[in-house]
């Protein structure tokens, strides 16, 4: 392959034989188009028309008050279909047709990457499946209900845990079968090369628009801009616009499950070491033996074993620094944000506002803190209301 897709030490594409010829035909469209006139000005008009682009830059006076700083919230939860996901599945699900390819593919677990991909197969046109956790698509009903509606096939898998990670694995192994007309839309800056450049280009408009509006309504960049990191998506996107502000701290916030202690949670970069899985080297929860960890979180978008090998790179020079929020905290500040901001963020996005909450007293009130809320919260409401009963 002509990139090798290294980050540092992590990174590459470790994959069966088979699929070598498919990844190495996906880098070379990915090179041919991402910059071709024609491609990007179809993007660009399908970006601010069909997805409803650029996303507001919203200053969350209340939760401010409540915290003692500045907190600024990009608004990827006001995209169509509900979250961040719809950038890269634009962009990739229009890769696919400008490569010929006929079907679509795709893994998801809070199925909010499902639905996207579920949307851009009805768009244009494709056959598309896409492979669930068993608890995950009970957790998940409502995103499960939209990707049939869709049009979309929706497969469970109920082999391991019968999340996130499995339905990569399912994903892939049809994927070895299915090569020729069938193009597997990644939903994370994960997995192996190309896919982390190709999730982070397509994500990248987040971190570019973000920046714009804070030179534009702040008169200067934030001081710190965090974002959720299960695959790490919507963080390298967000991340992306400031890695060359070096007074601008990059947050990531991570899956601290029930406890770090109990050994029960998704926090890869703050409790995993180096390992391979779904193509990549990257950080990964994993016993003595190499054996990969189960995981938990409340939220299903982060309950993975891995992370990104951009993420690990940028945790291992020290330009971002990744911790982990448990699970209590998240759901304390789901019901914070409903009644201080009247927004209902995913429990995914919540656990970056968690870690903002939990700064509280600590920061000067100058200080100018950019969160990037992924998504929104329809999807958890059951979820929250299982763990946490709206009291009359």
């Amino acid at each position: 392959m002509k990139y090798k897709g290294r980050f540092g030490d992590y990174g590459g594409f470790y994959v069966p034989e088979v699929l070598i010829p498919a990844l190495e035909e996906l880098e070379k469209a990915f090179y041919r188009f991402y910059k071709d006139k024609g491609f990007v000005n179809e993007l660009s008009q399908l970006m601010a028309d069909y997805a409803g682009r650029p996303t507001p830059l919203y200053h969350a006076k209340r939760l401010s008050e409540y915290v003692g700083f500045n907190v600024y919230l990009k608004r990827e939860d006001l995209l169509h279909g509900g979250a961040h996901k719809v950038n890269n599945t634009l962009g990739q699900g229009l890769l696919a047709k400008y490569m010929g390819k006929t079907k679509l593919i795709a893994e998801t677990g809070a199925g909010q990457h499902g639905l996207a991909t579920a949307m851009i197969g009805a768009l244009f046109g494709m056959e598309t499946k896409i492979f669930m956790g068993a608890i995950d698509i009970e957790r998940q009903s409502v995103n499960v209900h939209k990707m049939k509606l869709c049009g979309a096939q929706v497969i469970s898998v109920k082999g391991g845990t019968s999340t996130l990670k499995d339905a990569i694995n399912d994903a892939l192994r049809y994927w070895t079968a299915n090569v020729n007309d069938t193009f597997y839309l990644f939903g994370t800056a994960a997995g192996p090369h190309p896919y982390p450049t190709i999730v982070k280009h397509f994500q990248s408009c987040i971190g570019k628009e973000t920046r714009r509006q804070c030179l534009h309504k702040l008169g200067r960049l934030p001081d710190m801009v965090l974002a959720c990191v299960g695959g790490g998506s919507n963080a390298i996107g967000m991340f992306s616009g400031f890695l060359n502000d070096k007074k601008v701290r990059l947050i990531g916030i991570e899956a601290g499950g029930r406890s770090l202690s109990s050994g029960r949670h998704a926090a890869s970069i703050s409790a995993g070491k180096p390992g391979i899985l779904h193509g990549a080297k990257a950080y990964l929860l994993q016993n003595a033996e190499g054996q990969v960890n189960d995981t938990e979180s409340v939220s299903a978008g982060l309950d993975y074993p891995s992370v990104g090998p951009e993420h690990c790179y940028l945790s291992d020079i020290g330009r971002a620094t990744y911790v982990a929020v448990e699970d209590k905290d998240v759901l304390d500040t789901f019901e914070l944000m409903c009644k201080t901001e009247g927004i209902l963020p995913a429990l995914e996005s919540t656990h970056a506002i968690a870690y903002i909450v939990s700064q509280k007293g600590k920061l000067p009130a100058k200080t100018i803190a950019v969160v990037n809320l992924s998504g929104r919260g329809d999807k958890d409401v059951g979820i929250v209301e299982k763990f946490r009963p709206v009291k009359d």
